[in-house]
């Protein structure tokens, strides 16, 4: 079987890929904060993309996971190769739009080199969720009219590709995840006055972006988001089935259980 390479961001996910497959061969951009053992991590810089597919090919990689969080990226255009160089007209108009757009992007160039890129649900298939209540009691008609309230709210929202997630209660939209992620989002529904929030202790909705690719960016929850949905004062989570990474799945259902939240996934 053909080789894997590992583009390795920060978080659980690239450790796990890593334990999965030991001849798996991981690069890291410069600058970029990883979990694997520096020792393990070849470093890239993003300006000399050409030298990186050249590494790759004769590392004998032929299949490319990108996993873990990353940061748009800050170029040095006086330390550009020739093939970022070439590639600049392209990657300038898509960095103007949203995460989606810039992302679509990555995938062609590598797949325009020779790389077939794949998702990490691909190779780790327990990292998502089969339909159905994961942890908590039974789900009440009156909540998954919350959930679906959210996932209007985040259909609306896709065509602008804004974010993956946002928190319904009562109805209400308590927030939508942005740029800063979830774990913003939830600190900010923490803070939300009792007089703005009702009576409902509200959900938070996670899923993909209508038409969203799902090799790369698939939306992720693990323990942290338990503990910042639990400090929010929420009564659980809804994920899409099958669409959403499941970081650490042990800790996390503990988590859950412990704190008295529901992990319901939807089709």
């Amino acid at each position: 079987m053909s080789r894997l390479g590992i583009i390795a961001g920060g978080g659980a996910l690239p450790v796990a890929l890593a334990a999965a497959d030991p001849t798996a061969h991981c690069v890291a951009f410069a600058g970029a904060e990883v979990a694997l053992p520096e020792a393990q991590v070849e470093r890239h810089r993003l300006e000399r993309l050409g030298a990186l597919f050249d590494a790759l090919r004769a590392a004998g990689v032929s299949r490319v996971v990108m996993a873990g969080a990353m940061m748009r990226p800050e170029l040095d255009h006086s330390a550009l190769d020739p093939v970022m160089l070439s590639l600049m007209p392209r990657l300038a108009q898509a960095m103007q739009g949203g995460d989606d757009g810039l992302l679509r992007l990555v995938i062609a160039l590598f797949e325009e080199q020779g790389f077939a890129v794949i998702g990490a649900h691909e190779l780790l298939p327990d990292l998502t969720a089969e339909p159905g209540l994961l942890v908590g009691d039974q789900v009440t008609e009156t909540t998954r009219g919350d959930i679906q309230r959210g996932r209007a709210i985040l259909d609306a929202l896709a065509p602008v590709d804004v974010g993956q997630g946002c928190v319904v209660a009562g109805g209400l939209c308590l927030g939508v995840e942005t740029l800063q992620g979830t774990d913003a989002l939830l600190d900010f529904v923490a803070a939300t006055p009792d007089h703005l929030r009702g009576e409902r202790r509200g959900v938070l909705i996670k899923r993909p972006k209508a038409g969203q690719d799902l090799r790369v960016d698939m939306p992720a929850i693990g323990p942290d988001t338990a503990r910042r949905a639990a400090r929010a004062g929420l009564e659980g989570i809804a994920i899409a089935a099958g669409g959403v990474v499941l970081l650490d799945r042990p800790e996390l259902l503990t988590t859950l259980r412990d704190r008295g939240l529901f992990l319901l996934a939807e089709p």
